[in-house]
């Protein structure tokens, strides 16, 4: 099943460092799967990823959500199935427009967003 991660820069380093993302991990409980197999099911899930992103943050920040395709969302996600990473940009301020889109990454692109 595919299923939308909400993260922080700082989460997506701990979960890169280790390889995967621990199933005990608050992301992974409160991850969103799209409602349906439709690009707008898909935009919902990760648009609702987003917003818990967004209330992960402290401060300013960069939302992120890293979507993963996992058997269960109670299993360990390995870094294998890790299929993208969706985040902001550049840091936004606390309070920003919560429906500003976000930018696409490719996995191997994740060294670069956390550094």
């Amino acid at each position: 099943m595919r299923l939308y991660v909400p993260a922080t820069i700082d989460l997506l380093a701990r979960w890169h460092t280790a390889g995967e993302v621990p199933a005990s991990d608050p992301g992974v409980l409160g991850a969103f799967e799209p409602p349906d197999d439709t690009e707008d099911g898909e935009y919902t899930a990760l648009m609702s990823a987003a917003d818990v992103s967004a209330d992960l943050l402290a401060g300013p920040g960069r939302r992120v959500v890293l979507v993963v395709e996992a058997a269960s969302p109670s299993q360990p996600v390995p870094a294998r199935s890790w299929a993208a990473v969706h985040a902001d940009l550049a840091e936004r301020p606390a309070g920003a427009d919560p429906d500003e889109d976000l930018g696409w990454f490719a996995t191997q692109e994740i060294p670069d967003l956390i550094t």
